[in-house]
């Protein structure tokens, strides 16, 4: 049974679920940097997809190896490097784009070439050997034996089985290099990832991220989802990359809903009948996430890894983390701060939004 009742002056515990996103799992970095500087919280279980996956594991790593601020500046290392590793890749902002301070890709003739190719060719055509430079980056990085021996923090990380089309979750012992490439395997940049005579695509297509290991956990009933990909769109994509763009941010956030949707029909199922029926009921789930500050940020923009470009997403989610402490703090332990009934409702309240420049 889940702890829900806070011990006095004890840390508050909490679980996460992070979103992938490419780059802009440096909102999520901005994030777990803020909450890892709280002494008031404890981080208990991560579950993770992609860039999600890979917060989670080096995470981790860095608080087995030096504790909270040892988790932070691992955070810090691993986005120096993926930065680092991508200085002289062909795929960069145009002159244009550098000129007016936008960090999109859209008129880059890297990006443009490249994403033209991936529509005719396939990876198995394009990088038969399946490079990816992630892979070195992450087994230089993190220590996959730390990350399994870890008592502190558990972490799930989530694939797309590609026979099956069903999600999988690796936890614990199965959290492997392999696991986490294979949670953040784009089918149209690389062949898929092979686990056990299984093939794994990116996890965002079945479960961005996955909340059943955290419902099940015995440690906390607080769930903290950072969401990094936007539900709400103003209006509808008219270019043909902005329905493209929006058909991906569809497509990743499905499973997401789907999990909070289960949860809210169990929670309104059990209090209408009374019931005490232990997970579902018990799990309070919070949400942190701003609309008006991903609405700009263009879909190219997830394969920009340009440091002033992450350094300007790390502080737009340590702010995001900041402002939701200030409100939601207290509620931890107690009840949940995100509101299901209007997250469905046709337009939420929380619609509302005020785009942000790039």
């Amino acid at each position: 049974m889940q702890e829900n009742t806070p011990r006095p002056n004890a840390p508050r515990r909490i679980n996460l679920a992070l979103q992938g996103g490419g780059s802009h799992g440096a909102l999520t970095w901005g994030v777990l940097d803020r909450l890892l500087a709280d002494p008031r919280l404890e981080i208990c279980e991560i579950s993770g997809t992609s860039a999600g996956a890979m917060n989670a594991v080096v995470l981790a790593d860095g608080y087995v190896q030096g504790g909270r601020e040892g988790a932070r500046a691992a955070l810090e290392r691993f986005w120096m490097a993926v930065s680092d590793a991508a200085r002289f890749s062909p795929i960069q902002r145009s002159p244009f784009d550098q000129w007016f301070g936008r960090y999109t890709l859209d008129h880059s003739p890297g990006y443009i070439w490249f994403d033209i190719a991936s529509r005719l060719f396939s990876p198995y055509d394009l990088n038969p050997a399946g490079f990816n430079p992630l892979r070195r980056l992450l087994a230089d990085t993190v220590d996959f034996d730390n990350v399994r021996a870890s008592r502190e923090i558990a972490v799930h990380v989530a694939a797309t089985n590609v026979r099956t089309g069903r999600s999988r979750v690796f936890s614990r012992e199965a959290v492997t290099l392999d696991a986490v490439m294979g949670s953040a395997c784009l089918p149209q940049l690389f062949p898929a990832v092979e686990i056990d005579g299984e093939f794994y695509w990116d996890g965002g297509y079945s479960g961005n991220p996955e909340l059943l290991p955290l419902v099940e956990s015995a440690r906390t009933a607080d769930i903290v989802i950072v969401q990094i990909n936007p539900i709400l769109r103003p209006q509808p994509p008219r270019r043909a990359r902005e329905i493209i763009n929006r058909i991906n941010e569809i497509s990743f956030n499905t499973s997401l809903i789907k999990d909070l949707r289960a949860i809210a029909l169990t929670q309104r199922l059990n209090r209408a009948e009374g019931s005490d029926c232990g997970m579902a009921e018990t799990t309070y789930l919070h949400l942190i996430h701003t609309e008006a500050d991903v609405q700009d940020l263009s879909a190219s923009s997830k394969l920009n890894p340009e440091w002033a470009y992450l350094k300007l997403l790390f502080e737009r989610g340590e702010r995001w983390a900041d402002e939701w402490l200030d409100r939601n703090f207290d509620a931890l332990g107690q009840r949940s701060t995100l509101d299901l009934d209007d997250l469905f409702r046709d337009v939420p309240r929380s619609a509302t939004m005020k785009p942000l420049e790039e």
